[in-house]
């Protein structure tokens, strides 16, 4: 995750055994009976763990962006908004780079875009509109674009992005990140008359080698019955999708916990958050402090040990308790694999949560994407919801 006024969630970490840790269409003339049709058909996209395949802890989407199409394997981020690729002539980017001198339909945005001014850090200089992010530990700069871009049969044209001209640092996805957060330059927003703000997607287990999870955009298509939890706005974090936790349970014990842990507060940003770019659960101290001490309790006497980011690790087998995150409206009970890291020989397990870091997320309990896997969850933004339920895709 980044948020233009925050640092990423989860920063990295090493875990020995290599594993690496670390959000009527404009003009084309289109008929709206047309566009309708179009919303109403299914639009479901593969989506594979990055983890081998672009060695990034990102999961991954093919976007075909420009004309003639060149496709990428852009990261998924829901508490991220505008989109970002490596173009040609980038310093410090990957190898694979988006050609827009190639493309036809490309286009370079000026300080007088309206869309200037809804990107941080925005610098104008020379007519173009150019803007500065962070990510992780990196820092990008980019130009302001459109161009097409495609993840299904639809092509969106003059999707806004940014065409990154430098990139620092090792946090950035390699062939670029797709915002599916709900500020005005994400998917969601810029495809709203198309996909109606509603998606919901499958993240298969990070050891998983293909497209085996999907990505559904639009209503059709999405799960009838599935149990939700309000879906909540912060106007001082408007991108992020809050939801109510109200408390945890491990095994069959609700945990205590202070109620301002979990508390929705819009004024200090606390509260919780479903986020796909985070890969690990980050619970603020009291929270995670609480359920990380039931769970050794839980696991009984075998020694615990701390590895890397990792304060509850065990060798040798052990037999771990569930964990329950209640929410107002919906629990989401989580299994071991979605509970314990293991090093690739098998030998050491580890509780795969943290405390939040000491920083302006420090208040901010997420639920991350190992949380996630082998889960449908739906992001409703028309009705105000979230929904979760088990669906295997690895």
């Amino acid at each position: 995750m980044s948020t233009a006024h925050s640092p990423r969630l989860g920063p990295q970490s090493q875990f020995h055994g290599k594993i690496v840790f670390s959000k009527c269409w404009l003009k084309i003339k289109l008929g709206c009976s047309f566009l309708s049709s179009l919303a109403g058909r299914r639009s479901w996209v593969p989506i594979a763990s990055g983890r081998q395949i672009v060695q990034s802890p990102t999961y991954i989407v093919k976007a075909n962006v420009g004309t003639p199409a060149q496709t990428f394997l852009m990261a998924l981020d829901t508490s991220n908004d505008a989109a970002w690729i490596p173009c040609n002539g980038c310093a410090g980017c990957s190898s694979a780079v988006f050609n827009s001198a190639a493309s036809t339909t490309f286009k370079t945005l000026g300080c007088g875009a309206p869309q200037c001014k809804q990107v941080p850090n925005s610098i104008c200089g020379g007519g173009t509109c150019t803007w500065n992010t962070t990510y992780g530990g990196s820092s990008i700069l980019s130009n302001l674009t459109q161009d097409t871009i495609a993840l299904s049969t639809e092509i969106v044209p003059s999707y806004t992005f940014g065409c990154i001209q430098k990139a620092t640092g090792s946090s950035v996805p390699p062939q670029g990140l797709l915002g599916l957060g709900r500020g005005p330059l994400s998917f969601l927003s810029q495809t709203q008359n198309l996909y109606k703000s509603t998606f919901s997607y499958c993240l298969p287990s990070f050891r998983t080698l293909n497209f085996s999870g999907t990505l559904r955009l639009g209503p059709a298509g999405q799960p009838l019955r599935i149990k939700t939890t309000p879906l909540l706005k912060n106007p001082r974090r408007s991108s992020l999708y809050y939801v109510n936790l109200i408390g945890i349970r491990v095994g069959r014990r609700n945990v205590d916990i202070p109620a301002t842990a979990l508390a929705f507060n819009p004024a200090t940003g606390a509260g919780t958050i479903f986020d796909s770019g985070t890969v690990f659960t980050r619970l603020v101290a009291p929270a995670y402090n609480a359920v990380r001490d039931e769970f050794r309790r839980r696991v009984g006497n075998a020694p615990v040990s701390s590895l890397g980011g990792f304060d509850t690790c065990y060798t040798g087998p052990i037999v771990a308790p569930t964990i329950t995150f209640m929410f107002s409206g919906m629990n989401l009970t989580l299994p071991p694999d979605n509970l314990l890291i293991r090093s690739t020989a098998g030998s050491t397990s580890c509780l795969a949560m943290a405390a939040a870091p000491d920083n302006v997320n420090s208040v901010l309990n997420v639920i991350a994407n190992m949380q996630q896997q082998n889960h449908r969850i739906l992001f409703d933004v028309p009705n105000s919801r979230i929904g979760v339920a088990r669906e295997p895709c690895s």
